[in-house]
């Protein structure tokens, strides 16, 4: 098919200047379908880099920002993400999401491949295509190379200018039992640790390269840190450090020698976890994009939000084990026994005694695990769906937040929620349910911390870390919100399911050691889908909507194993993607969905 016209309502990195495809002609265009807040998007941002370098005089990447929130579409959030992401490459916004319906796209992330006389070759949804698509935009080089249809050439990127500033989108804060901050300077990929008055630095943790390296506060190198939790005074004495980071775009924890400034690694192997072992030695095992950590006594360590597929995690600092404590990997909302719950991007926590409580972010929601017993329930205070949010107060079951990051344990049974796309910081109190505003019109609140009786903002977006002005608690009444996404629209009853996947150039799949492929499928409600949910070694499989429920969302999760075809030693990969399909029913719609993970689309002349 004949790629459409690029069109958007703001160009970012390119000096202000619009491209269009027309004009890259002879150029392959790699468009990347994103949006801020999401960390499988943050992954596709990392997995670029390579491809981008290797092909720097012939392919260009273009990010179409689509934005899922409210926040995330308007301008000064886009303009802070690209620079926050060190994103490299020319920058549409999409407010409308217009090209995504164009290039129909239906998750986030998607890659779109164009060719060097404009035509979509290669369409891949979901992370993990890094090594596919670079087999497929050397393909396209030899092919369009001997046509003479190919053009090299320079970057349209532009690098926006940055101000030097002591933080750069700092995330997180906690206090230590001397009264001194540590800030995590996730920009500036550091720990800073500022005197009791949180404004004179005392030292840094990092030299402010991006990396993985272990070593002396002024040496060792972070990668985006984001939480960090103290352990208990005895528990460090045993281990020989105080704190844990989690340091999230290098898929680690890291352990922080407060007196020596010795930063080592205590888990993860700084590769991202994909698929296989998530428990075990902590320094064996792969993590995904940690996001905060806290230590919480029922669960014997440090609760690990392990936002990059929706679960948490617990690393025992003394063993030095981590484990699956709760999460299946698919992404939602629901409550039950920890082991059968959905959660989303889960990014901020904070413990009160038995109780831990979570801010989840993709599904804009508050929540708390407790012991039950022999294991431990999640319980829903403040929050719908991956696709409800906004800003209204008044009792928990109908209030509404957007994208919340952080939380604190305030006096009187209350939680402080860092309502990040809102700008606001928002009150829950625990026995009379009811939620309101403390502050608004803040720069993108991502942590909070109650320090010498004063609660402590984090605004990543502004730079700063301080004190919450004094005010009186309101009452929001603003709008409900939907994503945007437009609705699949199907029939009831019997649905062809189909999963697209092609295995990329120079790769067959993987059935050495079993099917290569895996389905499951279940739905929010759970009363729309009557059969066909579940997991299974298909990607296709027929599926029944229930007649009764007139709209919902499909949850889809699909993976597939691929190898080098014919190597002695082949490499070999798992590519896996989540979708949250929103459907509408109704009797005169499609009977069939198909849903492309990878593929390659046929080219109309």
């Amino acid at each position: 098919m004949r790629a459409p016209e690029l069109r958007g309502d703001v160009w970012l990195n390119t000096g202000g200047h619009p491209l269009t495809l027309a004009g890259l002609r002879g150029r392959i265009v790699l468009l990347d379908f994103w949006t801020s807040g999401c960390i499988n998007c943050l992954h596709v941002l990392d997995e670029l880099r390579p491809l981008e370098a290797e092909f720097a005089d012939v392919l260009v990447t273009i990010g179409v920002h689509s934005p899922k929130f409210l926040h995330e579409g308007e301008r000064a959030s886009i303009e802070a993400a690209v620079r926050r992401y060190d994103v490299h490459h020319p920058v549409v916004n999409d407010p409308k999401m217009e090209l995504w319906s164009q290039y129909a796209v239906r998750a986030w992330p998607t890659l779109v491949v164009v060719d060097p006389e404009g035509y979509v070759v290669h369409v891949a949804a979901g992370e993990g295509h890094g090594e596919a698509l670079r087999r497929v935009v050397a393909d396209l080089v030899t092919k369009h190379e001997a046509k003479g249809t190919l053009r090299r050439g320079g970057s349209p990127y532009v690098p926006v200018e940055e101000q030097a500033a002591e933080l750069r989108f700092p995330s997180k804060a906690v206090a230590t039992a001397e009264g001194r901050v540590l800030v995590a300077d996730t920009g500036h990929h550091a720990i800073v640790e500022f005197a009791s008055d949180g404004e004179t630095v005392i030292r840094r943790f990092g030299s402010g390269e991006r990396g993985g390296q272990d070593g002396p506060f002024d040496i060792a190198t972070f990668n985006e840190p984001s939480g960090i939790a103290l352990l208990p005074y005895d528990i460090a004495e045993r281990v020989g450090y105080h704190a844990v980071v989690a340091d999230t775009a290098g898929h680690r924890l890291r352990g922080l020698d407060l007196i020596t400034g010795e930063v080592t690694t205590v888990a993860g192997t700084g590769a991202q976890w994909r698929n296989g072992p998530d428990s075990g030695k902590g320094v064996e095992v792969d993590l995904t994009s940690p996001w905060d950590v806290a230590w919480w006594g029922p669960a014997g360590g440090v609760v690990v939000a392990m936002a990059g597929n929706h679960t948490l995690s617990v690393f025992d600092p003394v063993s030095g084990t981590i484990r699956r404590f709760a999460g299946t990997t698919v992404e939602g909302l629901r409550d039950g026994d920890v082991s059968e719950a959905f959660f989303a991007q889960t990014s901020g926590l904070a413990v009160d005694g038995d109780k831990l409580w979570l801010a989840d972010a993709e599904t804009s929601a508050l929540r708390w695990i407790e012991p039950d017993g022999e294991s431990f329930t999640v319980h829903t205070a403040i929050g719908v769906d991956l696709f409800s949010f906004g800003h209204t107060d008044g009792p928990a079951d109908k209030a509404l937040l957007q994208h919340p990051l952080g939380l604190a344990v305030l006096p009187g049974d209350k939680i402080a929620i860092a309502d990040t796309y809102n700008g606001a910081v928002r009150r829950f109190d625990v026995f009379t349910r009811e939620v309101t505003t403390i502050a608004t019109g803040l720069a993108e609140p991502q942590g909070l911390l109650l320090h010498e009786g004063e609660l402590l903002v984090v605004e990543s977006a502004g730079n700063r870390v301080g004190p919450l002005p004094a005010a009186e608690p309101t009452v929001v009444t603003g709008d409900a919100h939907a994503v945007r996404r437009p609705p699949t629209v199907l029939a009831p009853g019997e649905i062809d399911l189909s999963v697209v996947f092609t295995a990329p150039p120079g790769e067959k799949l993987d059935d050495r050691f079993g099917p290569s492929t895996r389905l499951e499928v279940s739905a929010s409600p759970p009363s729309l889908l009557v059969e066909g949910g579940g997991t299974g070694t298909d990607l296709t499989r027929k599926i029944r909507l229930a007649a009764g429920v007139t709209e919902g969302v499909l949850q889809v999760v699909a993976q597939a194993a691929s190898c080098d075809d014919g190597a002695e030693h082949p490499a070999c990969r798992i590519t896996r993607q989540d979708w949250g399909v929103p459907v509408r029913l109704d009797s005169g719609g499609a009977r069939e969905l198909s849903l492309v993970m990878a593929g390659e689309p046929r080219t109309a002349e």
